[in-house]
């Protein structure tokens, strides 16, 4: 692991391999996090911080009173089409908004290397953004995106309107998605972001987006207020 690695990072993808290859199945209890944090020797806080990650990304899950858990795998439904969130809201009469938690560019996690095709440890932008419609918060986003395909940019491009800025200043054709949606609890931190009760139950995708051309550019994991965002699919015949 390299030097710049982040340490919870690290420790994410020691856990992720060690379930890949069976130290824990699938709905068995890990540790506790003092158990870990005494194991990798790591304050409680980087510990969380680590599993928090894995919980994000659908790894792990939580369960209220009982501990954390191997997630199981969940029914997938494909849906179609990919429209960035600033469309969504227009063609919805709405006003997007964002407010930026995060921006930086650090060393791709194993799951972000793997999702987005990269070398383990090259250089992503990873940001994490609240977004609102009419001034109401909607979600709760983490995008990553390999650098080599904004490092040409300014932080204003990337988070006003990415997609745009890549067709029209990049050159770059969109192509499809492949998305996965679940539910989920909200944590102490998503549930300041959005103004909801902690462990009020939220929606949260996961999408891959690419380029005409088959090559991935964006892994985003973003948790909805269900009470203010849903999802519909169309299905031909």
């Amino acid at each position: 692991m390299g030097a710049n690695t982040p340490v919870y990072i690290q420790i994410h993808n020691q856990i992720r391999k060690e379930i890949e290859a069976g130290k824990w199945e699938i709905g068995a209890k890990i540790p506790s996090e003092r158990e870990l944090a005494t194991q990798f020797n790591v304050s409680r806080m980087t510990l969380r911080q680590a599993v928090q990650t894995l919980v994000d990304e659908g790894i792990l899950e939580r369960k209220i009173g009982s501990g954390t858990f191997v997630a199981r795998k969940k029914v997938q439904e494909k849906m179609s089409g990919i429209e960035s969130f600033t469309d969504i809201m227009l063609s919805q009469g709405r006003k997007p908004t964002s407010k930026t938690i995060s921006y930086h560019v650090k060393p791709a996690s194993t799951s972000e290397s793997e999702k987005l095709q990269l070398d383990e440890e090259a250089l992503v932008l990873r940001m994490e953004r609240i977004r609102y419609a009419d001034g109401i918060p909607i979600c709760f986003e983490v995008a990553t995106i390999p650098y080599h395909v904004v490092e040409s940019l300014s932080k204003v491009e990337v988070t006003r309107s990415l997609y745009k800025t890549l067709e029209q200043e990049k050159g770059f054709k969109i192509g499809q998605a492949e998305q996965t949606i679940s539910a989920m609890l909200a944590s102490e931190r998503i549930s300041d972001y959005l103004a909801i009760k902690r462990n009020e139950a939220v929606l949260r995708l996961k999408q891959i987006s690419y380029f005409s051309d088959g090559k991935p550019f964006e892994y985003v994991r973003t948790q909805y207020v269900g009470s203010r965002f849903e999802f519909y699919l169309e299905k031909n015949n």
